[in-house]
């Protein structure tokens, strides 16, 4: 139930990446901009999810430590299933005026704090509800959540672009999507009655309920930030790559070479399919040889990879694109597979929900919040993709890097 409701959160968020590529930038910005400008206009109003992910992170976190995983989740999910439900019903900038775009920024920020503390709600629920020895595999299904999600959204707009006249979609069919988000509101009220707390749950907290205890938001932030940064670290080639792949490439594809915008859909939604059971596997994996060895493994395929992925796409083969980004994404799962698992190893129990969400929303800002923005602006100032494929490569040596460093964190600790 964990995986079904982080498939439609997830929906929700993604969905708003495709359509920042493809139809705000003609929707909610003035007719007289640059296709450029517009295009940045519409990827900052994306990058504002991100921005809103760690205080959503610290809000759910917080309420999530101190009153249950299940109840904090069911939060997030109403959230974001109000208010990408509200976007699809958004008048654009030709009927509202400027205030078109602030509402549109307003209630992406609604999902960015929805988003920042779903992850952590679900992937803890699994966790700590799974037989011992099997903690990457039960979080690897939350994980799939990501993928199941791009795929719903990508169907959902392939489905009604097929359907829909070029200029139906624009007007008003492409809403269709985002009212669909209803269904979060039934999931999470299906979890709130249906999904009980892991047994651990009510000893995550060794202090009773009686006795004074320290936020654990301020507890984790003073006693575990340099694990909260490493975690951080260890995300941002994923969030980096992930994002790179299934929203500017789409937009770099559509624009700048002039390829079919299902086509490039169509590899997004293939590409997650087969992230899906690689997912699975490399979250098994992990419980049998380590989670940091697997992560490693990813993080320095994926930098490998970013240097093939645009020459692929710039074919405009069909099998060559989809092959660019089905072969990034299944690198990107060997980092993603067993990264719930270990972020909430990281964390005693008491404080897991906040440290985990922490460093999983600083490293969505990072790394995904602003790389489809960095993207465009590269290949504006460059005419070159090189600059692109140089700094997905530097975002994978800084995960590199810190998941080498939390290896030593965590020895340290357990020899101490």
């Amino acid at each position: 139930m964990a995986s079904a409701g982080a498939a439609v959160e997830w929906y929700d968020f993604f969905i708003y990446g495709t359509a920042a590529a493809l139809i705000f930038p003609r929707l909610f910005f003035p007719a007289d901009l640059p296709p450029f400008v517009a295009q940045i206009a519409s990827f900052s109003t994306f990058a504002v999810g991100f921005i809103a992910r760690p205080l959503g992170g610290m809000l759910f976190g917080h309420y999530g430590d101190v009153h249950g995983r299940k109840r904090a989740l069911v939060l997030a999910m109403f959230v974001m299933g109000l208010s990408t439900t509200l976007i699809g019903l958004l008048p654009g900038y030709a009927r509202l005026g400027v205030w078109a775009p602030l509402l549109l920024v307003a209630l992406r920020f609604i999902q960015g704090l929805a988003v920042g503390g779903q992850w952590g709600g679900a992937a803890l629920l699994a966790i700590e509800s799974a037989p011992p020895g099997r903690s990457g595999f039960y979080g690897s299904f939350v994980q799939v959540g990501v993928p199941m999600g791009v795929v719903l959204a990508n169907l959902v707009f392939l489905g009604v672009s097929a359907v829909s006249p070029e200029g139906a979609f624009i007007a008003w069919t492409w809403r269709i999507g985002f009212l669909l988000s209803i269904l979060l509101i039934v999931i999470s009220l299906v979890v709130h009655f249906g999904v009980s707390e892991p047994a651990t749950e009510h000893a995550a907290g060794t202090t009773p309920r009686t006795a004074p205890r320290r936020s654990p938001l301020a507890e984790v932030a003073l006693g575990h930030w340099r694990e909260i940064l490493l975690a951080g670290g260890a995300f941002v080639a994923n969030n980096a790559c992930f994002y790179i792949a299934i929203t500017y490439s789409v937009a770099y594809g559509a624009t700048a070479l002039g390829l079919d915008r299902d086509l490039l859909l169509f590899a997004v939604m293939t590409g997650s399919l087969v992230m899906i059971p690689v997912l699975l596997a490399c979250g098994a994996a992990s419980d049998r040889w380590g989670r940091r060895g697997v992560f490693l493994l990813g993080a320095l395929l994926s930098g490998v990879w970013a240097f093939a992925v645009f020459p692929l796409i710039e074919t405009g083969k069909p099998l060559a694109v989809v092959l660019a980004i089905a072969v990034q994404l299944t690198f990107i799962a060997l980092m993603y597979g067993p990264q719930a698992a270990l972020f909430a190893e990281l964390f005693p129990k008491s404080v897991r929900y906040s440290g985990a969400s922490l460093g999983y929303q600083i490293g969505a800002v990072v790394g995904g919040g602003f790389a489809p923005i960095i993207a465009t602006a590269l290949f504006a100032h460059y005419q070159s993709r090189g600059p692109i494929s140089i700094y997905l490569a530097a975002m994978c040596a800084v995960s590199f890097i810190s998941v080498i460093l939390l290896g030593r964190r965590m020895r340290s600790r357990l020899a101490d």
